[in-house]
């Protein structure tokens, strides 16, 4: 085949271009055309090259809708079984999103009351804690079983769990909703809004007289009430000694004179940490429980008197309460033995019983308590620090 001789415009291009160059290269500039020339066209790529990336993102689909697109599928590994199958008309997409094989139900409020059986190692405050409630709340749904002693909790126990904070009150004939509220300190329609309780305001008729069968029990929620004392009563003194006798066989006559206290206190036992409850109004335990094996040294923490010596029958068992004679008493409570009798006055430190575990207690330790005529005092306030 006969080749076709160039044109004079290509031959006029060719040679233009050609001493261009070689005029470039006379003056000295050749070097710097070429490298002027090669960073330009790295440019040039580099521009091209960003524009291509772009370009195929913008049509990759977006992987959340994709996740909802019925065209992509999708599986995830179960049970050793890896497989990711990909999208059927083969586009890529970046990383699918994988499906979830569980789904998060959001929790609800609990409402209705449930059945709790104790198990050993239970107390009121890890139970309490378990359901998200104040400890009172777990005496006050129970006082029939615990009788507000946090004490009498046994394994084996069925509690009622509230599933708000307050109280759990059974209806008895001729109560009215106004009173029942007010006791608890809350309005009655706190009572009757509550869903769990299953009260109708259309026909609950009367507050004064409402339409409520007795025997009903009703959730009060936020309501509060005063726990029933099970624990030794205040002001018991020297001089009217005789005033816990309703505590049991172990309460004195009155008693004349005898040991003052310096109103310092010491630790009343051997180990100085607890064993059991802690102090706490809220749980009506108003001591602490002192940790101890049994028969080990019980010792009066300040100078005083014996006021009460001998059994306790709401749940101390064995018990000794000193009066300082200064304004305080203090109290020991479920004792294997007692080493002292009543009107006897005692130093600080001295022995006078040995840690035990009689009446309603749930192994070995040191019940122990502060007090004055008014008001039970915490023990960490007063004792020397471990």
């Amino acid at each position: 085949m006969e080749q076709k001789p160039p044109s004079n415009k290509d031959n006029n291009s060719k040679g233009l271009f050609s001493r261009f160059f070689e005029t470039m290269i006379g003056i000295g500039l050749g070097e710097s055309l070429f490298k002027t020339g090669t960073t330009l066209l790295s440019v040039i790529l580099l521009a091209a090259v960003i524009w291509l990336v772009r370009l195929f993102y913008a049509q990759a689909p977006d992987p959340v809708s994709a996740a909802n697109d019925p065209v992509t599928v999708s599986t995830v590994a179960v049970a050793g079984i890896d497989s990711v199958q990909k999208q059927e008309d083969n586009s890529f997409g970046g990383i699918p999103r994988l499906a979830q094989v569980h789904t998060t139900i959001p929790s609800r409020p609990r409402q209705e009351v449930v059945k709790y059986t104790v198990q050993e190692g239970d107390t009121v405050f890890g139970i309490s804690e378990k359901f998200g409630l104040d400890p009172e709340t777990i005496l006050w749904g129970n006082y029939y079983v615990l009788l507000d002693d946090p004490h009498a909790l046994k394994p084996g126990q069925e509690l009622n769990i509230l599933p708000v904070n307050g109280t759990y009150h059974e209806w008895q004939e001729g109560e009215g909703l106004n009173g029942v509220a007010s006791y608890y300190g809350v309005k009655p329609e706190d009572i009757i809004d509550y869903p769990a309780n299953n009260l109708d305001p259309e026909t609950i008729g009367n507050l004064a007289a409402p339409n409520i069968q007795p025997g009903t029990w009703l959730i009060v929620p936020g309501g509060r009430r005063q726990f029933v004392s099970w624990s030794a009563p205040l002001g018991v003194t020297r001089e009217n000694a005789a005033y816990a006798r309703v505590l049991g066989a172990g309460a004195c006559d009155p008693v004349s004179g005898g040991a003052v206290g310096f109103g310092s206190f010491v630790w009343p036992a051997n180990k100085h940490y607890l064993s059991g409850f802690d102090y706490s109004p809220k749980a009506n335990h108003w001591g602490i429980d002192i940790a101890g094996n049994e028969g080990e040294g019980v010792y009066a923490t300040d100078a005083g008197v014996i006021v009460y010596a001998g059994w306790n029958n709401y749940g101390y068992g064995n018990m000794v309460m000193v009066d300082h004679g200064n304004g305080f008493q203090s109290l020991y409570a479920h004792l294997s033995q007692i080493y002292v009798s009543c009107a006897q006055s005692v130093g600080q430190g001295d022995p006078i019983g040995a840690i035990g575990n009689t009446g309603r207690s749930t192994g070995a330790h040191l019940h122990f308590e502060i007090m004055t005529a008014t008001v039970k005092i915490n023990p960490w306030d007063v004792l020397p620090a471990p």
